[in-house]
């Protein structure tokens, strides 16, 4: 097995260790002058740079030259399968318009399906992949990713072959999610109710079925819901995700972007895996999701695509001793970003988290909102080797700096990148 020793890190961000609650968020673990052991795909040894070199004298080196050595960043919430843009409604919003008229209107996500039903699979497959190695170059070594535009199983179920053949080819590895609860179906805008039974009765079972005969020894995807006013309320939120949970998915939520419907209250109850948006949730609800192991997912690029002020309330998640993670949201209509370095600049301008603390939510406390936690997000013995070499000597430039990309070399499963 061969084996590849990186040393000579400025700072080494090992955030070993469980996911971080409340305040304890920002434990980077760092080790100056710090080193790192790969053996195939798996880290082996953590340890200072002296120490390391002593123990493993014939070991292939990696010299990090002085700059941060890091986990790779995990993103876990993306809506990374698409077709064609929405430039038009950028513009009709600078024009005044909000996102639900634009949405009512029949723009929104509803055209995205459109043209992603209409799509031929190579299209859809360059322009996936395309967005896919963009965020891996910009440190992003595993993601979530969605379905949900195509409001069908034909084409849902397409979006998730697609999905499993790039996490197969690689480099960024993918989890996939089921959001065939995204909006209401266009054939079914008037009767909301047929399309939540359909989705209950007909659709997650079916999508059970289809996962073992294309997936078999993969977990079941995530089930997500997108619980808002002019998609699903919260009791046919609640209808949808009660059947996927007694078939035994694993589930998310959308909830309170743009009104407070009590879904963050819903996840906790349920035991979802992540509640993600959060920007209109209640004090009371933002305390009992924090009790819950249910994390909390901020997405800041959503509400900056849509120059609003109010972003999620990370610092009262903290406060009740939540676990909070950051991602980027990234979708055709209100946040195409491929980057979760410009997450970690956003993180900290507006949830006001420290960089320590964006860089703990964008890896390990990311990792556990998509049940990774024990493979990836932390740099330890027996983990996946997915790590990043900045081209700075400091951290906190991830946060400091903005609009560039300041990864030198990504490391996937022990296997080096350079950029």
């Amino acid at each position: 097995m061969s084996s590849l020793l990186i040393h000579n890190a400025s700072q080494l961000l090992t955030l070993a260790g469980t996911p971080q609650r409340g305040e304890e968020l920002g434990r980077l673990g760092l080790i100056s002058d710090g080193a790192v052991l790969i053996e195939g795909e798996r880290i082996t040894a953590v340890s200072t740079t002296s120490d390391l070199l002593e123990r493993y004298p014939h070991a292939e080196r990696m010299d990090a030259g002085g700059k941060v050595v890091m986990p790779g960043l995990v993103d876990p919430h993306t809506h990374l399968i698409w077709a064609g843009d929405r430039a038009t409604e950028f513009e009709m919003r600078l024009q005044g318009k909000t996102y639900m008229e634009i949405m009512s209107a029949g723009g929104g996500i509803i055209s995205t399906v459109q043209a992603t039903r209409a799509a031929k699979p190579a299209d859809l497959y360059a322009q996936t992949r395309a967005r896919a190695l963009t965020m891996f170059r910009n440190g992003t070594t595993s993601a979530e990713a969605k379905s949900g535009y195509g409001l069908e199983l034909t084409s849902e179920f397409a979006q998730l072959e697609l999905l499993l053949k790039l996490n197969d080819e690689g480099p960024l590895e993918i989890s996939p999610t089921f959001l065939g609860a995204h909006a209401i179906a266009p054939e079914y805008q008037d009767r909301p109710d047929a399309y939540t039974k359909l989705l209950c009765h007909q659709m997650l079972p079916e999508l059970k079925n289809w996962w073992r005969e294309h997936a078999s020894g993969r977990p079941l995807p995530f089930v997500d819901v997108f619980c808002e006013e002019g998609a699903f309320d919260l009791s046919k939120t609640q209808q949808i995700l009660t059947a996927a949970k007694a078939l035994g998915f694993p589930l998310k939520l959308h909830v309170d972007e743009f009104a407070d419907l009590g879904g963050a209250k819903l996840a906790a109850e349920l035991g979802a895996v992540s509640a993600d948006h959060l920007v209109m949730t209640s004090p009371v609800d933002i305390r009992i999701l924090a009790a819950s192991d249910t994390v909390a997912v901020a997405l800041p690029c959503t509400p900056f695509g849509l120059a609003q002020s109010q972003y999620t309330p990370a610092k009262e998640v903290l406060s009740a001793d939540g676990l909070l993670a950051i991602a980027s949201d990234i979708n055709p209509g209100t946040a195409w970003c491929e980057s979760m370095q410009f997450v970690i600049a956003l993180a900290c301008r507006y949830l006001k988290l420290t960089p320590a603390q964006a860089v703990a939510a964008a890896t390990i406390n990311a990792a556990a909102a998509i049940c990774r936690e024990h493979e990836i997000g932390s740099l330890e013995p027996g983990k996946q080797a997915d790590l990043l070499i900045l081209s700075v000597p400091d951290y906190r430039h991830l946060a400091y700096r903005f609009g560039g990309n300041l990864v030198e070399t990504v490391i996937k499963k022990g296997k080096s990148y350079k950029n």
